[in-house]
């Protein structure tokens, strides 16, 4: 591992709450009161569209980028086509402790610093730059979605380093999503450390991975069985029906 715990520095006498998103979002709150400590190779972000995940996610890229080598509008670093772009509110004051492994590649040359960020928006764009750079052996643009996003996996993804991924099952298929996990896997036994924010009940299944689920309670640790979006999927593979009564219209 390479960070062992995220937490927000706040200038002092101002408050957590500040006015406003994101300060009102519960799992930010509570960010700023607890901070946010790590203890698997593998971390999964698991919470409703709106809860703060990917909020999260961004900030910890945001506030990683120059240390692990990652780009925080997504990529990896050396590839700067955002580097005009600003750190968010809750990036600019987010602060990292690193483990000993950790600080060794902060303070290391800059060319052994390893990280990538992959959010969904981006990814494309952010390809395309890695393929300009050359650490890609294809042109994403001739592969679809899917399969750019596995060469990224694949080619970039390949080192003990730091990555963040938001919602990286977007493009993937169900085999792609297996491949993802198999990937995690050998990544976090190699050194590696991951942070996901994701929706998906297939990755969160990885052995050994803590699922911090994110809400209207804040984050809490959570085990894959307690998930909700386990028990929906459950359910809904097994009678469709009892869901879909609810928003199709009669006859």
């Amino acid at each position: 591992m390479l960070i062992e715990r995220a937490y927000v520095d706040l200038p002092h006498g101002e408050g957590p709450a500040g006015d406003g998103w994101p300060w009102t979002v519960p799992c930010v709150r509570q960010l700023v009161e607890e901070g946010l400590t790590f203890r698997a190779p593998v971390t999964f972000l698991v919470g409703e569209n709106g809860s703060g995940k990917s909020t999260l996610a961004e900030a910890l890229a945001e506030a990683l980028a120059e240390g692990f080598g990652l780009d925080s509008y997504g990529g990896s670093a050396g590839y700067t086509y955002a580097s005009s772009r600003e750190a968010s509110v809750l990036g600019g004051r987010m602060r990292f402790d690193p483990t000993r492994e950790g600080r060794r590649m902060v303070r290391g040359p800059r060319t052994r610093r390893r990280g990538f960020f992959l959010r969904a928006e981006t990814a494309l764009e952010a390809l395309n730059g890695e393929r300009r750079s050359k650490r890609l052996s294809r042109d994403p643009d001739g592969m679809s979605h899917g399969e750019g996003f596995l060469l990224a996996f694949r080619e970039r993804f390949a080192q003990r380093g730091l990555y963040v991924m938001d919602e990286p099952e977007a493009a993937l298929s169900f085999s792609s999503c297996l491949e993802l996990v198999g990937l995690m896997d050998e990544l976090g036994k190699g050194g590696a450390q991951i942070i996901c924010a994701t929706h998906s009940p297939l990755l969160t299944a990885l052995p050994g991975a803590e699922i911090v689920e994110v809400g209207e309670h804040g984050m809490r640790a959570v085990e894959w069985a307690e998930l909700g979006l386990v028990d929906h999927w459950r359910r809904y593979l097994t009678d469709p029906r009892a869901y879909l009564r609810h928003v199709l219209a009669p006859g």
